[in-house]
């Protein structure tokens, strides 16, 4: 097992493990201390439970590699609002991944609260329409400039992953709309991306159901290895279980960072 021990960072934003690691391949042998800012940024865990210390745990272990973690509904309805506290203060970007849909003005008002808190991103859903999204839009921003912070980047929920297929004319539909809405993004899956670009190429596009070559799919209908989701454009990648579950969980994240960068140096 990768040994995290305390990192800290060097001023080119690299984590820095102070302990040697194990023998690995190339790319995986000059990130086994940390990976660079560049690739950090493009990485989010999501934090899929209802135990805060658990979950900063986890956090801590892989926060060399992972430089955004995500909130969702178990962790928040479990802990509310000082979950988000707890991992700024860690030095973590917050992903706020609560999926609004109610009413405009719930909506505006629920988004001030998270634009408050800090988070760097939130979420509602797209089924909601024009009104709901906009409403989400300047509640966060009100919210965030009521305390001098910077507005989240609202994004919006176009498809579930869980769901075997979006038809190209609703996704399309909601894309645009999300960005009549002033949405800076879309959740969407990896294979949606060209329809996503097509329509929207200024808009930040951020993948979950990552899954490494080889891993199970869980209830995730539509997943996509770390490389081909960044070859299709994602500019964000949300990955869950591949390492909370993993029995190594520093190694399985050093290696989807090191994926991530190898992608990138390609891209480059």
């Amino acid at each position: 097992m990768v040994d995290p021990g305390l990192p800290r960072r060097d001023e080119s934003n690299v984590y820095v493990d102070r302990g040697a690691g194990p023998a690995l391949g190339s790319a995986e042998g000059e990130l086994a201390a940390g990976a660079p800012r560049e690739v950090r940024r493009r990485l989010c865990l999501a934090l899929d439970v209802d135990d805060v210390v658990a979950a900063k745990r986890l956090a801590a272990a892989v926060q060399p590699w992972v430089g955004v973690v995500k909130v969702g509904l178990e962790l928040y309805c479990s802990e509310g609002p000082a979950a988000v506290g707890v991992f700024r203060e860690m030095g973590f970007e917050v992903f706020c991944d609560l999926k609004l849909h109610d009413i405009p003005t719930t909506v505006r008002r629920a988004g001030r609260v998270l634009g408050s808190l800090g988070v760097g991103y939130a979420t509602v859903h797209a089924a909601g329409g024009v009104a709901v999204m906009r409403a989400a839009v300047e509640g966060l921003a009100a919210g965030a400039d009521a305390v001098g912070l910077e507005a989240p980047v609202a994004l919006a929920v176009t498809v579930l992953t869980s769901q075997d297929a979006a038809p190209p004319h609703l996704l399309a539909g909601r894309v645009l709309q999300a960005a009549e809405a002033g949405c800076g993004g879309v959740v969407c899956a990896a294979r949606d991306l060209a329809v996503v670009s097509s329509v929207a190429p200024a808009m930040k596009k951020v993948v979950p159901g990552i899954r490494p070559t080889g891993a199970p799919r869980g209830d995730q209908a539509r997943v996509a290895t770390p490389s081909s989701a960044l070859q299709a454009g994602a500019d964000l990648l949300v990955v869950g279980r591949p390492i909370s579950t993993a029995e190594e969980p520093e190694r399985a994240a050093m290696e989807i960072a090191s994926e991530v960068w190898s992608a990138s140096r390609r891209d480059a």
